[in-house]
């Protein structure tokens, strides 16, 4: 807390703050404008480390909250409600931690109307940041949306040659289930007189008989988001015409919103429902691994092969929450971080690339290593983090899940969790080949021999989530206890569910 005001409220209002001072800056102080988006978000990054530290570990409920009465229609009320725990801690931390990393990335790569590209991300920022903390279903669904806005100019305005196409298709998919989820917030405000997450935990049995409903009304709309098979469409396109920014966020925050979504509504709120289509959301994450491996290992473009191994990786953060064990959510949680941080940083070596050769095609490369050693070193840290090998942080995640998985009583069946295991095979061979292609072997092309390493800032912008990846690789414990009581709360109440409808 500084100057009595909250660290959630800094987090959501110091975006919002940069955004206005950067209305003024003149288009073309670019340099000006960088810097300031950049402070900006330095400065929103500073606010979650206060936030981390007046965080209680081993505390379960709800901390540092913030609640207010906002509109008053009748006899409902939305409130300004905002608070953090376990399962969403990390999540903040993770957005405030990429933000500034996206940002630096652009230095060079975004020339024109830096202004607006400037003032979209730190719109982007403060509406992602307040889907991690709203705990009004109303606040939540604006903040949802909000994030719509931003990253549809993001891609519309700066992304590649199909850019329009991509930014209509993701406005249509995340509107359409946006649309469901709106329906099934009112449906719950009408019938229980509230908005507010907390109450209507303690009134689940006035709306215990349209479980199932509501149950596919918010999920169909965090299915989208995640991207979960058969809704991911969207999300090769979208990552392909993106610019490496757009593409960092989008792969390291965005796609968390839909987990974080089952997290913190679906299984609380409709535990019946949890319980009776587990086993069909696993099924649909374990198809959405070998699916995405397969399809990855099929691409040609570095970019869009990445942007499939996403479809991949996040089935198994679906496959660890509908576990529904401590383990299996304890997983899904932290690798939402690491897919946030690899994949983030694997986004961001494409770019690098994509900046100096004007080409995303495995083909056009070979032998880069050869002529640019500190990113060929890098990439391959990033790469094997992102396929999961013991002592990175890819590993920790999905050996979590998959013990959760094993673990499961509500699956009830080893064959979920051993199917999903044959992704992580899947994901060596196509991020192996991927690796092969581009970096190692002869250099085949003599445009190629005079490409230049790495520059002292972009390997700033790499350093932080190398740092991380061995972190957490090594020494997970600090991450998993601030998982570990939320988790087990979540757990303790869907089986509670189950035991009292026995």
């Amino acid at each position: 807390m500084i100057l009595g005001i909250s660290w959630l409220v800094w987090l959501i209002a110091l975006p919002l703050m940069g955004f206005f001072i950067l209305l003024f800056i003149p288009a073309r102080a670019k340099n000006a404008l960088r810097w300031g988006a950049l402070l900006t978000s330095l400065l929103t990054f500073g606010a979650a480390l206060g936030m981390l530290a007046q965080f209680q570990v081993g505390n379960p409920a709800l901390q540092q909250v913030v609640r207010l009465p906002w509109v008053r229609i009748g006899d409902l009320t939305i409130e300004f409600y905002l608070g953090v725990d376990g399962l969403s801690l990390l999540l903040v931390l993770l957005t405030a931690f990429l933000t500034p990393i996206a940002i630096l990335s652009t230095w060079s790569a975004v020339e024109e109307g830096v202004k607006g590209f400037m003032l979209f991300f730190l719109l982007l920022e403060s509406g992602m940041l307040g889907v991690f903390l709203a705990l009004d279903l109303v606040l939540f669904y604006i903040f949802w949306e909000f994030t719509l806005v931003p990253m549809i100019f993001l891609i519309g305005v700066w992304g590649g040659e199909r850019r329009i196409y991509a930014a209509v298709k993701f406005f249509l998919f995340t509107m359409f289930g946006s649309v469901l989820m709106l329906l099934g917030i009112l449906y719950l405000g009408l019938q229980t007189r509230t908005f507010a997450w907390d109450a209507l935990l303690q009134q689940r049995e006035v709306f215990a008989a349209a479980q199932v409903w509501l149950f596919l009304a918010f999920g169909l709309a965090f299915a989208i988001k995640v991207p979960m098979f058969p809704l991911h469409t969207w999300l090769p396109d979208a990552h392909v015409e993106a610019p490496t920014a757009g593409s960092v966020i989008l792969a390291g925050i965005l796609l968390k919103m839909g987990a974080y979504g089952f997290l913190r509504f679906n299984l609380p709120l409709f535990p019946q429902a949890t319980l009776q289509l587990a086993p069909w959301m696993a099924a649909l994450a374990v198809v959405g691994i070998l699916y995405g491996a397969a399809v990855a290992f099929a691409q040609q473009d570095v970019k869009k092969l990445v942007a499939y191994s996403s479809v991949s990786h996040l089935g198994f953060v679906v496959l660890g929450t509908f576990a529904l064990t401590a383990q299996g959510l304890e997983g899904a949680v932290l690798q939402m971080i690491n897919h946030g941080l690899s994949t983030g940083a694997l986004f961001l070596i494409v770019g690098m690339l994509y900046e100096r050769r004007h080409t995303r095609q495995m083909s056009a490369f070979g032998g880069i290593w050869k002529v640019m050693p500190v990113l060929g070193a890098l990439s391959l840290i990033v790469t094997l983090s992102s396929l999961g090998l013991p002592g990175l942080n890819g590993f920790v995640g999905e050996f979590t899940i998959l013990l959760g998985a094993f673990r499961s009583a509500v699956l009830a069946s080893p064959w979920f969790a051993g199917l999903a295991t044959l992704g992580v095979i899947l994901a060596a061979i196509y991020l192996l080949t991927m690796f092969e292609k581009v970096f190692l072997g002869p250099v085949r092309h003599e445009e190629n021999r005079r490409l230049p390493d790495l520059n002292g800032r972009e390997i700033l912008t790499l350093a932080p989530i190398i740092l991380l990846i061995f972190w957490i690789g090594l020494y997970p414990q600090p991450f998993l206890d601030l998982i570990h009581p939320s988790a087990e709360r979540l757990v303790a109440l869907v089986q509670s569910v189950a035991l009292a409808a026995h």
